[in-house]
């Protein structure tokens, strides 16, 4: 394997000195990439998130490297290790416990202190759950996409990020761990109504599951499985058409604001699809709008 590495990316030129930061698989070893794997080689230590996780990925890479532990509570302060090795003209690797580093992962603060400390800091692609999710969610509407990441645990917090999440009309990549997708997948349900989802659970892993629905069927098919429940999800919460413009919806805001004063949201926008004949999708984002206005 290390022959291999060597091989197909010896030729590249890899600065003393430098922080290299370097994307690990998500779940399948085997999407190690040759070049990672090479660095991996020739960095003086690898600092990490998880020294328990990473050991046993250099070891399955043949290498034995000093580990340092940089992670979300002693992150700024591991840096000063980290700065202190490059300046004696070390290579130091940053890897995440899956995936590219610093991307809903610790690694920000160590990158930026890195930089600005005038040391370069260079990338090495590779896993990225996010977007393996976009890969398989068949979004065909969407142009680009709004990484959210987790959303917020508390209550109140949680129901306004749901709530400024359907209002937007882009594509959007969410995280979620298995104790909390029963309360993100109902949450989905009564804010976004028909507008589709894909959940993707346990990517690149044996039971990886990619499946594409109105949000409104999610928590009826979380509990047809109990198996459904287990493992990291990431989810990809579909572009909204551009049938209607704002300006046509907003039209309709007089029926709507009629409509929630005595039904709930998903009843009002219901029968003022039947009365004016408007996308639901998009009434039910102008309704949010609408409702956040009067509450605001």
């Amino acid at each position: 394997m290390l022959q291999a590495a060597q091989a197909a990316a010896g030729l590249q030129q890899y600065p003393a000195g430098a922080l290299y930061i370097v994307a690990t698989p998500i779940g399948n070893l085997a999407d190690m990439s040759l070049r990672a794997i090479h660095v991996l080689s020739l960095v003086d230590a690898v600092a990490c998130e998880d020294t328990r996780h990473s050991a046993p990925l250099l070891h399955h890479l043949g290498l034995d490297k000093p580990l340092l532990a940089v992670h979300e509570h002693n992150e700024r302060e591991a840096a000063g290790d980290v700065l202190a090795r490059l300046a004696r003209g070390e290579r130091v690797a940053y890897i995440s416990d899956a995936g590219t580093p610093a991307v809903s992962d610790p690694g920000a603060a160590l990158v930026a202190a890195a930089q600005a400390a005038g040391y370069r800091c260079i990338p090495l692609p590779g896993a990225s759950s996010a977007l393996a999710a976009l890969s398989v969610a068949g979004d065909t509407v969407g142009a680009g996409f709004a990484f959210t990441g987790f959303l917020p645990t508390r209550g109140a917090e949680r129901l306004q990020a749901l709530k400024v999440l359907a209002a937007r009309d882009d594509t959007q990549v969410l995280f979620e761990a298995p104790h909390r997708i029963d309360s993100l997948l109902q949450g989905l349900a009564e804010v976004c109504g028909e507008r589709s989802v894909t959940v993707c659970r346990e990517l690149t892993k044996q039971f990886e599951t990619v499946a594409t629905m109105p949000a409104s069927q999610l928590p009826a098919w979380l509990a047809a499985d109990a198996n459904r429940s287990r493992g990291e999800f990431v989810l990809v919460v579909h572009a909204l058409k551009p049938s209607v413009s704002d300006d046509g919806v907003a039209a309709h805001d007089a029926t709507l604001r009629t409509l929630l004063a005595e039904l709930p949201l998903k009843q009002a926008v219901a029968l003022a699809a039947e009365l004016t004949g408007a996308p639901r999708n998009a009434l039910y984002a102008r309704a949010l709008a609408l409702k956040a206005d009067a509450e605001g």
